[in-house]
């Protein structure tokens, strides 16, 4: 996925440059062009595309702070040990 990421932003850089160097176009028009083009869908992409792995990574750390066995199977154990009344 980085190789799509470097090519869009150097599309986009190219356009950027494309449009400062136009006689009608100016810098601030370069900047948006960049910023819009360019920028923003890469981080909308980056952010939808890493939303497995952040969905992952939160379920290991709810785990891990419920005590619920991990990877390896090994069941959690309570400190203290559950106290029957007698009837």
């Amino acid at each position: 996925m980085n190789i799509i990421v470097v090519g869009w932003l150097y599309v986009a850089l190219m356009m950027a440059v494309a449009e400062a160097n136009h006689p009608n176009g100016t810098l601030l028009g370069a900047v948006f062009t960049f910023l819009l083009y360019g920028v923003g869908p890469v981080a909308l992409l980056v952010y939808l595309l890493g939303r497995k792995g952040r969905r992952i990574a939160r379920e290991r750390r709810e785990a891990q702070a419920s005590g619920q066995p991990d990877a390896g199977g090994e069941p959690s154990t309570d400190a203290v040990p559950p106290v029957r009344k007698e009837p």
